[in-house]
């Protein structure tokens, strides 16, 4: 008995190493094709779309390339949700220790997630604070920064990141919001749409309140501030 134990332990250890290895070169190789190749979905979309079922209602989603995508619609999400994107490796290190020095004392969590860990997130992970999903975001940030490259990194976050109810990417926001592609959009209507960010299903496009309008004005000119710099004026550029 003693000697079909270990037996059998032994060969689930192997057993489960062989699975994981398995798993690391299968989450590896998708990686490094979504690189090229754009992901078919997301777990909040999926979420979303069962959460629909009985529902009246849409549901919006269309990818669109990078050099498809107004300059404006780029810079204005940069402004409004990372201003360091450009430099960072993926992480703001000040941001998150302002986060968390907040967040001792405060009711309201603020978060501190870059571009990169809204993306990493989107595409790989679930919604959630638990430290499983954190730390699976924390990897998944640091391979795609490193396979990647900015460039895709914010393709992918601009056609992904939730802009509305049952809405996705920033093409769908600019046909439905503005009746027009995502490649005309203007700098405010670019604005309004990264303004809502924070809370794209609370937040109104199409109806903003005064409170809308107000960050819209912010992101504007924080905007403004950035499209002289030249990492920024290199990351918008087309090719």
């Amino acid at each position: 008995m003693g000697k079909f134990n270990k037996s059998f332990w032994t060969g689930g250890w192997k057993l489960l190493k062989r699975v994981f290895l398995y798993l690391f070169i299968a989450q590896l190789l998708y990686i490094v094709a979504l690189k090229w190749v754009n992901p078919p979905t997301t777990w909040t979309m999926l979420k979303d779309r069962i959460g629909m079922t009985g529902e009246k209602g849409h549901f919006y989603h269309r990818w669109v390339s990078y050099d498809k995508i107004s300059s404006q619609a780029k810079l204005a999400v940069i402004a409004e949700e990372d201003q360091l994107f450009p430099v960072h490796d993926g992480f703001d290190i000040q941001s998150i220790r302002e986060a968390l020095q907040h967040n001792k004392y405060a009711k309201r969590i603020r978060g501190a997630s870059t571009i990169s860990q809204q993306t990493a997130k989107n595409v790989f992970l679930w919604q959630g604070r638990t430290w499983l999903r954190k730390g699976l975001e924390a990897y998944f940030t640091f391979m795609i920064e490193k396979i990647w490259g900015k460039k895709r990194i914010l393709e992918v976050y601009l056609n992904v990141a939730q802009m509305g109810r049952h809405l996705y990417g920033i093409q769908a926001a600019s046909r439905q919001f503005f009746g027009k592609d995502a490649s005309g959009l203007t700098r405010g209507q670019a604005a309004l749409v990264a303004a809502c960010l924070p809370d794209p299903v609370a937040y109104k496009v199409q109806a903003p309140s005064a409170y809308l309008l107000s960050r819209q004005r912010w992101v504007i000119s924080q905007m403004g501030n950035l499209e002289g710099d030249p990492d920024i004026r290199a990351l918008l550029s087309e090719k």
